[in-house]
C-alpha cells in the first residue's frame, strides 16, 4: 500500500483482457475503438520496466448511492463487455456488468459509448436475481463474468451464488438471460473447502488437456485463508479443476487473496490478484505460463493508495483499451464499502 497515488507499476502488458471504465458524469473520451476480444487487447505504450506499463487512478467511477437499484449500499466485481459487431441494437457499444454481493445481491447491468463514460443504469436492475425458478432460489447473487462466445454468437455469464456455486447462463443480447447449469461448487475440489466464487474464463487453449478455455477463482476452506485456484474445459460448459491452489496466499505473505484475473504478454500468461486489506490490499501478479506450469511471483502489480476511494484496498480488476489508451476498473476502497474506480495507463 503506498500514500496517495503515484504512478502505479504493472508487471504485464497494459491491454489485456477485459474491462473499461465506467463514468458517473462527462469527461472527454480519447477516440473510441472497439473493446478487443475477450483475454486480449491492443499493446499500449510502456513505460515500466521490462516494458510494462503504468496505471494511473483517474476517479472514482460509480457509488451505490448513485444508483437507482441500491439494496446494500455496496457494489463489487465490475466486468465490460464490446457489443460492436456481437448484438444487434445495443443500447451502447459497452455494458457494464456489476452489481451488490450481500443479500439479495443482483447481477446488473449499466451502458454507454465510450469507456470515459457516460454509463447509463440499466433501469430494470437486477437483471439475474437471487430467485430463479425453477433452478435457484438462494440468499445473494454476485461476481458476474461475462464472455463473448463466437461459435454460439451469445454472451455466456458466469456468476456466483451461493458463495459455493458457480452458475452458468447465456444470452442473445447481453439483457435478457437463459439459465444453463452448475460450473463450479465445492463438492469439486478438496474435502474441507467452504467457498469457490469470483470466477473469470478466459479463452486459452491448453492442447495437452483438451481445452479451449481457462478459469481462474477464489478458494476458501476450513483454516479460512483464500487461495486462486483454476481449472480448464473445452467447451466452457464441462470442467476440470486442479486440485492443488494456483496461487497460494503464503507465497504472497498474506492473510487472503482473490479477485483472479489472467492476462497476457510477450507470449507468456499471468494471473493478477489482490491481497486483502490487512495484508496490504495491493493487486499482485503472477507469471503461470502458457501452460500453466510457472509460479514465478513478480510483486506488486498496482500499490492501492490510502487516500480515498481505495483508502488501502484494490482489487477485482478489469482491463481493456480505447482509442489506444489502456484502462483498469476495479473495486476502490474497503471490502463491501467501497466504489468502481477508473485507472488509466
Amino acid at each position: 500500500m503506498n500514500e496517495p497515488r503515484p504512478a502505479r507499476r504493472l508487471f504485464l502488458r497494459a491491454g489485456a483482457a477485459t474491462g473499461a471504465a465506467l463514468t458517473v458524469g462527462g469527461l472527454a473520451a480519447p477516440a473510441a475503438s472497439a473493446l478487443t476480444a475477450d483475454g486480449a487487447a491492443a499493446p499500449a505504450a510502456s513505460a515500466a520496466p521490462g516494458g510494462f506499463p503504468d496505471y494511473t487512478y483517474v476517479r472514482t467511477l460509480l457509488t451505490p448511492s448513485q444508483l437507482k437499484y441500491n439494496p446494500t449500499g455496496e457494489i463489487i466485481f465490475p466486468c465490460l463487455r464490446g457489443t460492436a459487431g456481437r448484438l444487434s441494437n445495443p443500447l451502447g457499444r459497452y455494458y457494464l456488468y456489476y452489481g451488490p454481493h450481500d443479500a439479495p445481491g443482483g447481477i446488473c447491468l449499466a451502458y454507454g459509448d465510450s469507456l470515459e463514460g457516460p454509463f447509463t443504469e440499466y433501469p430494470n436492475n437486477p437483471i439475474v436475481s437471487n430467485n430463479w425458478q425453477p433452478h435457484y432460489k438462494v440468499s445473494h447473487v454476485a461476481s458476474a463474468h461475462v464472455m463473448w462466445i463466437e461459435s454460439s454468437k451469445e454472451m455466456w455469464m458466469y456468476f456466483h451464488g451461493e458463495n459455493t456455486t458457480t452458475r452458468l447462463a447465456r444470452s442473445k443480447d447481453g439483457i435478457n438471460f437463459t439459465y444453463d447449469k452448475v460450473v463450479l461448487s465445492t463438492s469439486m475440489l478438496p474435502s474441507g473447502t467452504t467457498e469457490t466464487s469470483y470466477a473469470r474464463v478466459f479463452p486459452h487453449e491448453l492442447p495437452s488437456r483438451g481445452a479451449h478455455f481457462v478459469m481462474v477463482f477464489m478458494l476458501n476452506n476450513t483454516s479460512d485463508h483464500r487461495d486462486i485456484h483454476w481449472g480448464w474445459s473445452a467447451d466452457g460448459r464441462n470442467w476440470t479443476f486442479d486440485q492443488q491452489p494456483l496461487v497460494r496466499h503464503t507465497d504472497v505473505g498474506a492473510v487472503n487473496v482473490g479477485g483472479p484475473h489472467l492476462l497476457y504478454r510477450n507470449n507468456s500468461t499471468y494471473v493478477v490478484y489482490n491481497k486483502d486489506k490487512a495484508s496490504g490490499g495491493d493487486m499482485m501478479i503472477t507469471e503461470v505460463g502458457n501452460d500453466f506450469t510457472k509460479r514465478t511471483h513478480l510483486g506488486v502489480f498496482y500499490n492501492s493508495g490510502s487516500a480515498a476511494p481505495e483508502n488501502g484496498r484494490a482489487a477485482a480488476p478489469s482491463f481493456g483499451t480505447d482509442g489506444g489508451v489502456p484502462y483498469m476498473i476495479y473495486e476502490a476502497g474497503e471490502r463491501l464499502a467501497g466504489s468502481i474506480a477508473m485507472a488509466r495507463g
